[in-house]
């Protein structure tokens, strides 16, 4: 191990594998694998190709991507370098794309012949997005993980996540979590809602799903978050990078079985997230909860108060950690 613990985010982690999905089909490094030094973190993906096909059913069915004759939309699966699990890709771009409506472009709203109808139609490639579009599903209330996400796409660029397409979808739920009653509330929204802002997200035609969520802040244990996560696979054919299959391919990188946790959460979510770490077999030597009573307002945590956490409290001589490990979409960290 280093002299110092690492410092693992859950947006660093979702970040490599955000750069290592969209780079494996294309022979790009991810971001954050500087020369000689530690590949970034990838998650490990959940879902498999040939899927209830419910989410897709937002696409029209002479779009790309579409179920073909075997009634399986059109792509290719890749194998996640981490995970070893299948990733469906669907080819947004198939012709014809864009399509066309009859009787063609127009000029001063008359049918004009200055272009060429099937070489506009050829399967031109997403202006923006145009090697991966990402679908985001977050709850309403968070500020930060879009933002944190959009800083790391746009500041590797040159590293190989040019061209990627962030879009994002909102889960309506209450804010309040003080105590077991708003966090139950708060479960119960999200669980109940994500399923909708999934299919809203379809209409964005993404490529693969990212889950902006610490599930174990509402459901406790991992086998009930695999469970949780499971189930939510089966709506549609796409995968989904999630925080706790990103950081146990992190651990495992890093070889980590010390941490020191931080959470923006009272007793019972830091209580369940220090669970779900002891499943996964690692010991939680330390741990700090700053006990937001809102979930909105986790995004007004001031640095020098996590600073403090993680070089007072946690990262200490004492506690001998390979790692600070920080829960919490909502608590920026980067």
């Amino acid at each position: 191990m280093s002299d110092g613990p690492a410092r693992v985010t859950r947006r660093e982690a979702i970040a490599g594998g955000v750069a290592a999905v969209a780079g494996l089909s294309m022979g790009v490094r991810a971001a954050g694998a500087a020369e000689g030094g530690n590949p970034a973190p990838v998650p490990a993906e959940v879902g498999s190709p040939g899927a209830a096909p419910s989410l897709a059913a937002a696409t029209p069915a002479s779009s790309p991507g579409a179920p073909g004759s075997e009634g399986r939309p059109v792509g290719k699966t890749i194998v996640g370098t981490l995970s070893g699990r299948p990733i469906f890709i669907p080819d947004v771009n198939a012709p014809p794309m864009p399509s066309i409506a009859p009787p063609g472009p127009i000029l001063d709203g008359k049918p004009t012949n200055a272009f060429d109808v099937a070489k506009l139609s050829d399967g031109h490639p997403d202006a923006c997005s145009y090697r991966r579009r990402f679908a985001l599903v977050i709850p309403a209330t968070n500020t930060t993980m879009e933002s944190e996400l959009w800083n790391i796409l746009v500041q590797n660029r040159e590293r190989g996540l040019d061209g990627i397409g962030l879009h994002t979808s909102t889960v309506v739920t209450k804010p309040a979590v003080a105590d077991a009653a708003g966090l139950e509330a708060f479960k119960r929204d999200f669980l109940g809602g994500v399923k909708g802002a999934a299919n809203t997200a379809m209409l964005a035609r993404p490529q693969y799903f990212i889950l902006g969520l610490s599930l174990e802040h509402i459901v406790v244990g991992l086998d009930s978050i695999r469970g949780t996560m499971a189930e939510l696979s089966t709506c549609g054919p796409l995968s989904w990078a999630t925080w706790h299959d990103a950081i146990g391919a992190a651990f495992e990188r890093y070889r980590v079985k010390r941490i020191g946790l931080l959470t923006p959460w009272e007793k019972l979510g830091n209580a369940s997230g220090v669970r779900m770490f002891e499943d996964m077999g690692v010991e939680v030597v330390a741990n700090v909860g700053f006990s937001c009573a809102n979930v909105q307002q986790i995004a007004h945590l001031p640095d020098a108060a996590k600073e403090k956490a993680v070089l007072e409290l946690l990262a200490t001589p004492a506690n001998r950690l390979d790692a600070v490990v920080q829960c919490g979409t909502n608590m920026s960290m980067t």
